[in-house]
């Protein structure tokens, strides 16, 4: 396991824990569940960016 698949499997664990937390109904409100919505979101962009980051480190040894 490579220092990017470290940064995934961590993203994907806060994912999990987030989108658990939505899908269990634990917003106190609307504005609760936006600002999760939110994380979940951004957590998606870096984990997407971590992926690309990762396959150009890969095809740039060749």
């Amino acid at each position: 396991m490579d220092v990017f698949d470290a940064l995934v499997q961590e993203l994907d664990k806060e994912l999990v824990q987030k989108r658990d937390w939505v899908a269990n109904g634990q917003a106190k409100d609307f504005a609760d569940y936006q600002r999760m919505c939110g994380e979940i979101h951004g957590l998606l962009i870096a984990r997407q960016e971590v992926l690309d980051l990762k396959q150009k480190t890969e095809h740039s040894d060749e």
